[in-house]
């Protein structure tokens, strides 16, 4: 050491090998940067480590700035071949945009950069010490700042710690006496599934009841604080499942390799994850409740695999991903003209009509007419069912929180492509199970007017559409005690589950 601090040179260069070597091994090993709490809490306490090296053989305030910027330049290099819109460019200009930032590198500069410049800061009082450089300026009163920031830095960094190791859990559910109630179940629990680790929620009063699957919309979407929220009562009176599909919520880790996931993949994860759930449950079929692309994915799964399912409900029934799009483009630029909200009606035609390859340019078409949102709900309808509320339970650790958002951009670009040729009055004109579509009153025509079409003429054992009067495109969260009863006196009574 007394060589390398005899040569500053030297020193540094030894430092930047450093920074590279680690940011390039991270980028490679974690190309999403981490995505589980071990793994944020790991490369935390490594960045740590490595900015306090740094600072020790720099031995300069600028090792602040040195250890963050050598570390993430190499990291984004060597994670270079990872695409979405959280590891691709930077997108200001959109709120999905900002979302990917701060979900991808925002995350990442908060689980690395703020600990490697942090230890960069005690690394140097340690170099300092060592070489015996500096005492005085310790004794001044621009020291005892410094020092002082330094320690409120490194406390901030062990809160982080302490907030990253946070377990996420599920609320027993409780009987009249305020214990668990007999027989009930109530578990985070992950699975094997498609080859991946794959997390569903399990919860229901009577493990004995029907199963009910259900598949959250997107494609990326996780449902697990949604349903604590508006799905309790569902819990009476099935064992409700609800699955965080592969890329999604505590199931992103699952997300690599993009090249395998497809949408003939994700049907197949749907069976397996229905036959898990038959086999755990000792039940023969169960019912499988999909919203908006969650109906996509349950309508091609019970077409592979009726005899599994007791019958199919569609909430906010998709059926042809492209025309929808069109027409929703359509709606949003005559509402933008309509209200003279002209700068972004002009954004809208020079997007043009969908599909795009800009997977960002989806949420002006498709999210921002007002008319899909604000409508009169029902009286029982819960805000902390919507993004990104919903994400702030603690079915989620606080890296899961963050990175989720992340996740239904990054899974919604990858899959989100390969829905354009698909229509199910081409492709499902029959389904062999009972099939039930709610929409809501408020849904846009560009999604009600093809579902009601496609039911229409659909040739099923059974089938029923009906209509919320004080819902959009999520009618179970938008009235769920109305959703509750049509399926415990509609779709159960019928079915006899």
């Amino acid at each position: 050491m007394a060589r390398v601090y005899a040569n500053r040179r030297v020193a540094c260069a030894v430092a930047v090998i450093l920074l590279a070597a680690a940011g390039l091994v991270t980028g490679l090993v974690l190309p999403r940067g981490p995505v589980t709490s071990a793994q944020s809490v790991s490369v935390l306490v490594l960045c740590s480590a490595l900015g306090a090296a740094t600072g020790t053989l720099v031995i300069s305030r600028w090792s602040v700035l040195l250890a963050p910027v050598v570390f993430g330049v190499a990291f984004e290099l060597a994670r270079m071949p990872a695409v979405g819109p959280t590891v691709d460019g930077i997108y200001p200009g959109s709120v999905y945009g900002i979302a990917a930032l701060v979900a991808g590198r925002g995350f990442d500069a908060l689980v690395m950069g703020f600990p490697l410049a942090v230890g960069a800061v005690w690394g140097a009082a340690a170099g300092r010490r060592l070489t015996r450089r500096g005492p005085a300026a310790h004794r001044r009163a621009g020291g005892y700042i410094r020092w002082g920031a330094a320690v409120v830095a490194g406390v901030l960094v062990l809160v982080l710690a302490a907030a990253l190791l946070r377990p996420a859990s599920t609320a027993p559910i409780l009987g009249a006496d305020g214990a668990p109630l007999p027989g009930s179940v109530a578990e985070l629990t992950t699975v094997p599934i498609g080859g991946h680790e794959q997390s569903i929620m399990i919860r229901g009063h009577d493990r004995n009841n029907p199963v009910l699957l259900f598949l959250e919309g997107g494609p990326g979407g996780t449902a697990l604080g949604a349903m604590r929220a508006s799905g309790q009562g569902l819990e009476e009176d099935f064992v409700v499942a609800v699955w965080d599909q592969r890329g999604t919520g505590k199931s992103l880790p699952a997300l690599e390799p993009t090249t395998t996931m497809t949408v003939e993949q994700m049907v197949a994860d749907t069976v397996e994850v229905t036959d898990y759930l038959r086999n755990r449950f000792g039940q023969e079929k169960i019912y499988l409740v999909g919203s908006s692309w969650g109906t996509t994915l349950g309508v091609l799964a019970v077409q592979r695999a009726p005899e599994k399912f007791h019958a199919f409900v569609g909430s906010g029934q998709m059926v042809d991903q492209q025309e929808t799009d069109q027409r929703m483009y359509a709606e949003t630029l005559a509402w933008a003209q309509r209200t003279g909200n002209t700068d972004f009606a002009q954004r809208l035609r020079e997007n043009g009509p969908p599909p795009y390859t800009d997977m960002l340019a989806y949420p002006d078409a498709l999210s921002t007419n007002p008319e899909y949102r604000e409508f009169p709900h029902g009286d029982d309808f819960d805000p902390a069912s919507q993004y990104p509320a919903s994400l702030f339970v603690e079915e989620y650790t606080l890296t899961e929180q963050v990175r989720a958002m992340g996740g239904i951009i990054d899974t919604f670009a990858v899959l989100y492509p390969q829905l354009q040729d698909i229509d199910f009055r081409r492709d499902v004109p029959e389904l062999d199970v009972p099939v039930y579509v709610v929409e809501g009153a408020y849904e846009s025509p560009g999604r009600s007017d093809l579902a009601v079409e496609w039911f229409e003429d659909l040739d099923a054992p059974d089938k029923k559409l009906v209509v919320f009067d004080n819902s959009g495109h999520t009618p179970h969260l938008d009235e769920p005690s109305r959703f509750h009863d049509f399926m415990v006196d509609t779709v159960l009574a019928m079915t006899g589950g």
